[in-house]
């Protein structure tokens, strides 16, 4: 045996024997990442304090439609996090963004509290000194004309943090994870964040049920709470070399596999227990098993260590067609973290007929991107899409108050959340099958497309008691769906170098679909709705405010947002046809590379 050959035997025989601890690093790294990204959703429970937030600036429909607007607006600032990244280690931009959050919601919550005499009926010390806080520092003058920029600002920098942690996410799984595990990992971790709305809702009915404020000191304090808690296994996530990414994939499909019953099992647990919390101590108990159930994956790590299995195996033919460098994809947007690693079922490097479609993966420049048609017709599917059920989740606060379903909305959410949640594990089914089956990503997306449109003319046409749970339902799996596969889509069609700037430019439809479509409500909203006096228990003035009750208040909207979700289909369906030809041809391509290499 040669010394090469030595070498390579201590290699794998230290690897036997547990790596110096990377297994169970990486596998507690993917455990950090899905804690943080359950907590971090915090722009998913506007809708829970939205109505209250109103009724305390004393501002009209439309004037809470651009607080909502601004908080999608922070997500275009997304790109500052990567840029942080080049001057501060991962662990000081993960307490970093916790900062921004706390800073921004403290905020908020502190205008909110000062239309209240007292503070809420809370049992921790913290509220008491955010009280008197706002005593001290005469927060009730902001119910002043500076107030509404004030908490605009606010709802920017709090969409801000929030693609900053989804940052830290990104970079944790492409460090600790190899080319061909990372869109596991990176889907599951994602997954996670759209259940943060239903963990709120537990949280809050067990502090203090019909409490609106109390959802803004929980999004101030809990990613603060989490990220304290997960930073010890940040700090061990360092930059690995290409040989120590290396790792057997039936090993690690066997261990994604147990993470994802798990999060089926979570999901699962909060769409059956989550709506059965309407007193305090109910609450408590949903939410001690929804803890229990995130706390399960820990087992993972630990038997990881315990295990005798050989991990390091022979490279994945599917990483031979992958870019594996761990520090490459830092200077990239947030809600784009799924990254271009999610490509092992396409080849960069099939070139097709001049046309359509050059080749999958092809870089395109920002000018070359704006010339192309498939990425106008990929632009009018997310802006006629996806946007529309975000702006639908903003408005939930109101759409339940107007039909006098008030008590409801924490049950709402909860649907709302899970069913987004098990639309991002679904954007994970391409990986699973695409050895197997020979269907265009783009297909995938047309697909999700098709509830919105049905879910929307179904609140329109139906008052029926069950019609809002069942179109919330299916707004949020379908939603859900896009925001966690579209990633995977821009890296395909437009190439995975450039991913960070074709996907920033890609999500400016959120805050332009948030302003338009959140527009087209408020003015529905305030037209049918009745000027109301409201007394401010802080500053002691009465206001006017439009309120709307009934369910004309939104019927026109639910049209309307039916419609253009219809423009999104067909635009989906367009771009499915022009590009079926080029994934057909990498689909095959890449299965003969893998014959060749086996």
């Amino acid at each position: 045996m040669d010394d090469d050959d030595r070498c390579e035997w201590r290699g794998r025989s230290h690897a036997h024997n547990g790596g110096d601890g990377r297994e169970w690093r990486r596998w507690s790294a993917l455990v950090a990442t899905v804690w943080i990204q359950a907590v971090t959703g915090t722009n998913f429970d506007f809708s829970a304090y939205s109505s209250a937030l109103k009724s305390s600036l004393g501002v009209s429909q439309q004037c809470l439609n651009y607080l909502a607007t601004a908080s999608d607006l922070g997500k275009a600032f997304g790109w500052s996090s990567g840029l942080a990244l080049l001057y501060m280690p991962l662990p000081a931009v993960l307490l970093l963004s916790a900062a921004l959050g706390l800073a921004a919601y403290v905020v908020q919550y502190c205008v909110l509290l000062s239309s209240s005499p007292s503070p809420p009926a809370i049992p921790y010390p913290v509220v008491r000194v955010l009280f008197l806080l706002k005593q001290i520092t005469s927060i009730k003058h902001f119910n002043q004309p500076p107030t509404l920029s004030v908490v605009f600002l606010a709802c920017l920098v709090a969409g801000c943090s929030i693609c900053w942690f989804n940052t830290v996410c990104f970079v944790v799984c492409t460090r600790s994870f190899s080319a061909s595990s990372r869109p596991l990992a990176l889907s599951l971790s994602t997954s996670f964040n759209g259940l943060s709305a239903a963990f709120y809702t537990l949280f809050a009915n067990a502090l203090a049920p019909y409490t609106a404020s109390v959802y803004l000191l929980l999004n101030a304090i809990l990613p603060l709470a989490i990220s304290l808690l997960a930073l010890p296994v940040i700090l061990l996530c360092r930059q690995q070399d290409h040989h120590n990414l290396h790792s057997k994939p039936e090993h690690d499909e066997r261990v994604f596999l147990g993470f994802y019953i798990l999060a089926v099992v979570t999901g699962v647990y909060l769409v059956i227990l989550g709506s059965f919390t309407s007193t305090s101590s109910t609450a408590w108990v949903v939410l001690s098993g929804a803890m229990a159930l995130l706390a399960l994956p820990l087992i993972i790590p630990a038997a990881s260590c315990c295990s005798d299995v050989d991990i390091h195996g022979p490279e994945d033919p599917a990483m031979k067609l992958n870019h594996d460098d761990p520090q490459k994809p830092l200077l990239i947007s947030n809600d784009q973290y799924q990254s271009e690693y999610q490509l092992q079922g396409c080849c960069y490097g099939t070139i097709l007929e001049k046309g359509r479609v050059l080749v999958l993966g092809e870089e395109h420049s920002a000018k070359r991107l704006l010339q192309c048609v498939d990425f106008w017709l990929y632009y009018t599917a997310y802006f006629c899409g996806a946007t529309v059920g975000l702006v639908y989740s903003n408005n939930l606060g109101q759409i339940a108050q107007s039909l006098h379903r008030q008590s409801e909305l924490t049950m709402l959410l909860a649907v709302y959340s899970s069913c987004s949640f098990f639309g991002r594990l679904l954007s994970a089914l391409p990986e699973f099958l695409y050895r197997k089956v020979s269907f265009a990503r783009t297909g995938w997306l047309a697909a999700a497309l098709v509830p919105m449109p049905m879910a929307f003319f179904l609140l329109w046409n139906s008052e029926g008691e069950n019609t809002l749970v069942a179109g919330t339902a299916l707004i949020g799996l379908s939603s859900g769906f896009i925001f966690a596969a579209a990633v995977s889509v821009t890296a395909e069609l437009f190439g995975p170098n450039s991913i960070g700037m074709n996907h920033n430019i890609l999500i400016t439809n959120i805050p332009l679909g948030s302003l338009l479509y959140g527009q087209i409500a408020a003015l529905v909203y305030d037209t049918n709705g009745l000027r109301k006096m409201v007394h401010d228990n802080g500053t002691g003035r009465v206001e006017a405010m439009i309120v709307c009750m009934g369910a004309r208040c939104y019927s026109t909207t639910f049209l309307v947002w039916g419609c253009i979700t219809l423009l999104g289909l067909a635009s989906s369906i367009a771009l499915f046809f022009r590009t079926r030809q080029a994934y057909a041809a990498g689909q095959s391509s890449f299965k003969h590379r893998s014959q060749v290499s086996s």
